[in-house]
């Protein structure tokens, strides 16, 4: 299988004041298409930062990243923004649900901003809805639905552009025991039935599990 994510020498220093922190120091890491990887490691690690950069948030210090064939050094600002409307779907620890509008609401305005120039057919997404068994709560906001509800709505947001890569930070951190290994059931069946390719970060073995792959991270660099 072709890598779908490569990433080649990376580092990452912040700057506060006068301090500078190194969040990457020279990380190499790939991906393949269809694959389900876990990035693990404890708080300080640089997970998250690797997560934010491979996603197109924010630039590396320096080091090479290409997604989907695309080198995102190459990327005007506007040209990052069109990558993540297009290619990428992203789900977070925070739902980040818009508390004003349904369920529907949340997962239309994403399909809006992206454009849905690749996106799944309208009898597509409906299975992808009943696969993640929340046809009855489209209708309801955010305060109407329990964790799991909302985040298995924001799964179904990240995944309305039909993006190339599901970028998932601490996914299943805000919801209890119960609902954490629904939603990392329904991201291993997302990955099976749909070949949809996931990275996930995660800090939690048990959620690791779920993963074809698991990658360790620690001070910066990657240990396995």
């Amino acid at each position: 299988m072709a890598n779908i994510i490569q990433v080649e020498g990376l580092y990452k220093t912040y700057k506060t004041g006068r301090v500078e922190v190194e969040a990457l120091r020279g990380v190499d890491f790939s991906a393949n298409q269809g694959e389900f990887v876990a990035v693990m490691g404890p708080s300080g690690s640089g997970k998250s930062t690797l997560f934010h950069i491979i996603g197109g948030l924010t630039p590396p210090t320096k080091g090479r990243v290409v997604l989907d064939g695309v080198d995102l050094a190459s990327l005007s600002d506007s040209g990052r923004t069109a990558l993540r409307k297009n290619k990428v779907g992203f789900v977070f620890q925070k739902f980040n649900l818009l508390p004003s509008l349904t369920g529907q609401g949340n997962i239309d305005i994403a399909r809006d901003i992206s454009g849905a120039k690749n996106g799944y057919q309208p009898e597509q997404f409906k299975e992808i809805i009943r696969l993640l068994g929340i046809e009855d709560r489209l209708h309801h906001r955010p305060a109407e639905m329990s964790g799991g509800e909302q985040q298995r709505v924001a799964i179904a947001r990240a995944l309305a552009n039909h993006p190339a890569v599901l970028l998932a930070d601490e996914p299943t951190g805000n919801l209890d025991t119960v609902n954490s290994e629904a939603v990392l059931k329904l991201l291993e069946d997302l990955n099976k039935r749909l070949g949809q390719t996931i990275v996930m970060i995660t800090h939690n073995p048990e959620a690791a599990q779920f993963a074809h792959r698991t990658v360790l991270m620690r001070d910066g660099k990657i240990h396995g």
